[in-house]
């Protein structure tokens, strides 16, 4: 089968199309036909060798994936031959959409939204859970709640303000003033220009912050929140202890998860949970998808077709 490999870390150039066996599923495990691969952030990082993760190259990346299953394993009635699915590699270690077969358990999947294509749907698992568990596992949102939410018009972000407005939410998102329109369309109700706003006066009461970006955000973030407030971080960084009786702060790592991504399902297939595509490539370049994702322009998803 083609996939796309690496032998060492470094830039988008690193990345080369070779030919690998194609996997075999074990029990439990489901064979997926790739037709559509998500590209995030952190696909670019392991590349670079910025997230120290997966060991020593060579390996292929990625963790989104839309598909057909092929063949299923041993024990396995989720799913059967034929379906189409989308779902996340275990992160980090069970990377490998960038390929045209993968093998995972078959509860990382779920029936892909019928009314999605398959570059939509692989612009979904990683994000979209990333987004759900911090705002719905984490935080617990709730109707009428104030919820931050940085980078708006990126990859988590936007589909995070989605979420967060299924819940019945009040969105605030920062993001660059070129990109307000975007962040209307798709539900904020105060867009936040942080090139010359600070969001940690403009932003007061709020009942939770969803921090993608890391930095001096998360420190910052604090005080916008009400008495009780949380902040998820979605970088993997260490806040100061917030005291008793104050906010509290919350670290969260993205896992596969069959029950969500039905729930995510369900909020796509009622029209109120959709990615933004920013660019669309072939398998073959992968290393233009990355260059891309690095550029800092991206407004949505990137999105690999198999």
């Amino acid at each position: 089968m083609r996939a796309i490999s690496q032998d060492t870390v470094g830039g988008p150039e690193v990345l080369k199309e070779i030919e690998l066996p194609r996997p075999e599923p074990g029990p439990t495990e489901v064979l997926v036909r790739v037709r559509a691969a998500g590209v995030n952030p952190t696909d670019w990082k392991h590349r670079a060798g910025a997230a120290a993760m997966l060991g020593e190259p060579p390996f292929v990346l990625g963790w989104d994936v839309s598909g057909v299953v092929e063949a299923v394993g041993l024990g396995v009635s989720l799913h059967k031959p034929g379906d189409e699915v989308f779902g996340m590699l275990r992160y980090p270690g069970g990377h490998g959409a960038y390929a045209e077969y993968v093998t995972a358990p078959s509860r990382h999947f779920a029936r892909k939204p019928a009314n999605l294509d398959h570059v939509q749907a692989a612009a979904l698992p990683l994000a979209a859970l990333t987004a759900w568990q911090a705002l719905v596992d984490t935080a617990d949102v709730r109707p009428g709640q104030r919820v931050l939410v940085h980078a708006a018009a990126g990859g988590v972000g936007h589909l995070a303000v989605q979420i967060a407005k299924a819940h019945g939410a009040y969105v605030l998102g920062t993001a660059r003033a070129a990109k307000h329109g975007f962040l209307r369309s798709i539900g904020v109700d105060e867009p936040i220009d942080y090139t010359t706003t600070d969001f940690a006066e403009t932003g007061r009461d709020v009942d939770v912050v969803v921090d993608t970006i890391g930095g001096d955000y998360g420190p910052r973030s604090l005080r916008t929140l009400r008495e009780g407030g949380v902040l998820v971080s979605l970088v993997l960084s260490r806040l100061a202890d917030l005291g008793p009786g104050t906010a509290r702060a919350e670290t969260v790592l993205v896992e596969p998860d069959h029950h969500a991504l039905t729930r995510i399902a369900e909020l796509a297939e009622q029209g109120r949970l959709r990615a933004g595509i920013d660019t669309v490539l072939p398998l073959a370049e992968a290393a233009k998808a990355h260059a891309r994702g690095e550029s800092g322009r991206v407004q949505g998803k990137i999105v690999l077709t198999v």
